[in-house]
C-alpha cells in the first residue's frame, strides 16, 4: 500500500534494550513489531536483532527459542538484518568470551576481548566513529552522519571481521583501534547504540526508514 510504514520486527528473545530501540523506530516512521515469531519476521521489510549480556548467554536464548536457523535463513534470503551492540557480534563466526561459543556465522571474524592499554574496560560512554579509508556512506544507514561524530558504546569485546572490506567504521579507544560498525550485502551492524546517540544516533534510524521505504516501493 502505497505511503505505509515500512516494517521491521525487533527480536525478542529475552537479552535487548526493546523499548528504547522500538522507541527510535517508530519515532523514525517504521512499524515495529518486538517479537520472537519466526512468521512475524518474516513478514517484516527487515529483522533488527538486538542484545546486551553475555555472548553464550545470548547464543543460547536464540537457541531455545528456535532462532538460530531462521535468522541464518532470512539474511542469507536477502531480507535486510540489522544488529545492535551484542546483536553485532552475534553475527560472526565465534566470541572468545568466558571461553570459546560459535556464533550465527553471517560474518567471518571472531569477537575479541578489548585489550586493557591503561583504559577502563568495560568501554562505557562516548566515542566517535569514522569512515575507513576509501569507504563512502553516501546512500546507506550512514549517510549524513557527520565524519568523526560521537556514538554511546557500552562494550567489553570488540569484533574482528577476516575481511577489511566489510569494516564500515572504526574507533579507537585508547591507543586501540577496532570495529565499530559491518556492512556486508543486507546486513548492517554496530558496537555503538544509536537509540542512545542523541540527533546523530536517531539519523541512522531515520536511513532505516528511508532505505526500508525505497526497497519497498520497487
Amino acid at each position: 500500500m502505497a505511503g505505509a510504514k515500512p516494517r521491521i520486527a525487533i527480536v525478542d528473545y529475552g537479552l535487548g534494550n526493546l523499548f528504547s530501540i522500538g522507541q527510535a523506530c517508530e519515532h523514525a516512521g517504521m512499524a515495529v513489531a518486538i517479537t520472537s515469531n519466526t512468521d512475524e519476521m518474516n513478514a517484516a521489510d527487515a529483522v533488527l536483532l538486538p542484545g546486551v549480556g553475555a555472548f553464550a548467554d545470548a547464543m543460547a536464548a536464540l537457541g531455545e527459542r528456535g532462532l538460530i536457523q531462521p535468522l541464518k535463513d532470512m539474511a542469507n534470503g536477502g531480507k535486510p538484518l540489522i544488529g545492535i551492540c551484542l546483536g553485532l557480534q552475534l553475527l560472526m563466526t565465534r566470541s572468545y568470551e568466558f571461553g570459546t561459543h560459535e556464533g550465527l556465522g553471517l560474518i567471518k571474524g571472531d569477537v575479541r576481548r578489548l585489550p586493557e592499554n591503561h583504559m577502563k574496560v568495560p568501554h562505557v560512554g562516548w566515542n566517535r566513529i569514522r569512515r575507513p579509508s576509501g569507504a563512502s556512506w553516501e546512500g546507506t544507514v550512514l549517510d549524513g552522519i557527520d565524519g568523526d561524530s560521537y556514538m554511546y558504546f557500552v562494550h567489553s569485546y570488540n569484533v574482528a571481521p577476516e575481511d577489511a572490506g566489510v569494516v564500515f567504521s572504526l574507533s579507537s579507544y585508547g591507543d586501540h583501534e577496532f570495529c565499530s560498525s559491518v556492512r556486508q550485502g543486507n546486513i548492517f551492524a554496530c558496537q555503538f547504540h544509536p537509540e542512545r546517540s542523541a540527533s546523530q544516533g536517531l539519523r541512522i534510524y531515520h536511513n532505516m526508514t528511508r532505505l526500508l521505504s525505497q526497497e519497498g516501493s520497487k
